[in-house]
């Protein structure tokens, strides 16, 4: 899909969590070529990890989500930042189920006490912004966040956390020249829906549910993403912006 919107981020510095695939990847990718120097990290050891994707023009960082010296260590890496992208996160964890204990307890601490941690580390960088607009958080939330998804309640329940902690904290950073805002995906032709086109059946029951009749693009959330980070945006702190092809009002 082209993407006739233009951004330019020249000058800017962003960092885009899990930017090594799908809406991490097509993010950093529009804010590189929209002239940020753009940090993304991943789970491997190096960018020459990755044969299915070209990582070229971007500074590359290994970052397990629940490595909390790693997470320190990459915020301190940063004297002044931006743009911060909260993009990575996973449901089923480490395979456990999040209907366990275990598996409930690392989903919330991978999509949500993550996330909090290093943008939390990151509060003195992103006030040292001097962008047009003020500096800028965007957190992925997800459906998950708004309607019972029961495979998942771990996943549901963090993401629902992601967009109080949104509210919280934009509030709280607003005389330091920062908003934060939520972007909240639909289904998404990604890594993570990829397994849908091996039951058909449900995959078809989702396109059903999308007024629009399709899986979104991330090119399509990179967009809104963008958005919400230029100066155009500078009166939206707080919010949450859903971009779900009509699914979440049918």
């Amino acid at each position: 899909m082209t993407n006739r919107a233009h951004f330019d981020f020249s000058g800017s510095t962003a960092l885009v969590t899990g930017g090594t695939s799908g809406i991490g990847y097509a993010t950093a990718s529009l804010l590189r070529d929209s002239g940020a120097t753009v940090t993304i990290t991943g789970t491997r050891p190096g960018p020459e990890d990755y044969d299915d994707v070209d990582l070229s023009g971007f500074d590359y960082r290994p970052l397990s989500l629940t490595d909390d010296v790693g997470v320190a260590a990459l915020a301190e890496s940063f004297d002044t930042l931006d743009i911060l992208i909260n993009n990575a996160g996973a449901n089923f964890p480490g395979g456990l189920d999040e209907s366990t204990p275990e598996g409930f307890a690392l989903s919330v601490q991978v999509n949500l006490l993550a996330p909090f941690t290093l943008t939390e580390r990151l509060h003195g960088a992103l006030k040292r912004s001097a962008a047009r607009g003020g500096a800028s958080v965007v957190m992925l939330a997800s459906m998950a966040a708004i309607r019972s998804v029961p495979v998942v309640p771990g996943y549901g329940s963090a993401k629902a956390g992601v967009l109080a902690l949104t509210r919280n904290l934009a509030v709280k950073w607003a005389d330091d020249g920062i908003r934060l805002n939520t972007v909240v995906p639909g289904v998404v032709a990604t890594r993570m829906t990829a397994p849908m086109d091996y039951v058909p059946e449900i995959k078809q029951e989702q396109i059903d549910h999308i007024p629009l009749g399709r899986f979104g693009e991330p090119g399509e959330i990179a967009s809104a993403i963008a958005y919400l980070c230029t100066e155009n945006a500078s009166y939206c702190t707080g919010s949450a912006l859903v971009v779900d092809g009509g699914y979440s009002v049918l």
